[in-house]
């Protein structure tokens, strides 16, 4: 079940902020507001990330815990929406990778002031790993109406080139090479790194590891829409709540 609903209302009581004024602090229809609380609609991923950073709150509680007055009074209780959200001690700073900029990551992708100048996701994960976010832009990675569909978010851990090799086959990586960044299921054999998608239509990319200039481990993937249409609301709250439990087990 996601208290995402229960825990904007007490916000807003304590803060004591109307629907609407609540609603355009974050861009947001007044009905838009109403429908979250009632739960009848659950927000979007940047809607979730930008409120939980706006009120210094673990996006993790906010969807997944019923939040006490008590609870919510631990947390930062400025409303400014010009803080640093990558100084906060729970969230660290992902650099995404979008369409717009895939093609001077390319290039620039060991430049220390260019990863710094990208834009970038604020997430409550492990701060001691290397993580990347993806924008999914095709749908090489979708099978049916399941998979990963473009505007999909997936955040990769960086893995050494020591590592390639002991990737268990099946694994979901982006890999950058000299000419683009590919998402697709790693599959190792002898010296050869065979890519391949989910999508039956879309043929095998074949790599030598000198070719491979990083590569990135899928541990998350954020959907633009519920991903399985096959599942009732219920089940798709379910597995967003062990999502964010990951999220959370990764941080301790």
């Amino acid at each position: 079940m996601s208290y995402f609903g229960k825990n904007i209302r007490k916000i807003r009581s304590l803060k004591s902020l109307s629907q609407q004024a609540f609603a355009e602090l974050f861009e947001l229809k007044r009905g838009t507001l109403g429908a979250y609380e009632e739960g009848r609609s659950e927000p979007k991923l940047e809607t979730l990330i930008k409120i939980a950073n706006y009120f210094s709150i673990p996006i993790d509680d906010l969807l997944t815990t019923e939040l006490t007055v008590n609870n919510l009074l631990k947390f930062k209780g400025n409303l400014t929406v010009e803080q640093d959200l990558g100084e906060q001690e729970f969230f660290i700073k992902v650099p995404c990778i979008t369409t717009l900029n895939q093609s001077d990551y390319i290039k620039y992708y060991n430049k220390d002031s260019y990863i710094q100048d990208l834009p970038f996701l604020s997430l409550p994960i492990n701060p001691d790993k290397k993580f990347r976010a993806y924008t999914v832009q095709n749908l090489e990675m979708s099978k049916n109406e399941l998979g990963m569909f473009p505007k999909d978010i997936a955040i990769g851990e960086c893995i050494p080139p020591s590592v390639y090799s002991k990737l268990n086959n099946g694994t979901l990586v982006f890999v950058v090479t000299d000419k683009s960044i590919i998402l697709r299921r790693l599959f190792i054999t002898n010296d050869t790194y065979v890519l391949r998608a989910e999508h039956k239509n879309v043929d095998d990319v074949e790599l030598q590891p000198k070719e491979i200039k990083e590569m990135w481990r899928v541990r998350y993937v954020f959907y633009h829409r519920l991903p399985e249409t096959n599942f009732n609301l219920e089940e798709k709250l379910f597995q967003l709540e062990k999502d964010f439990d990951r999220l959370k087990n990764e941080r301790k």
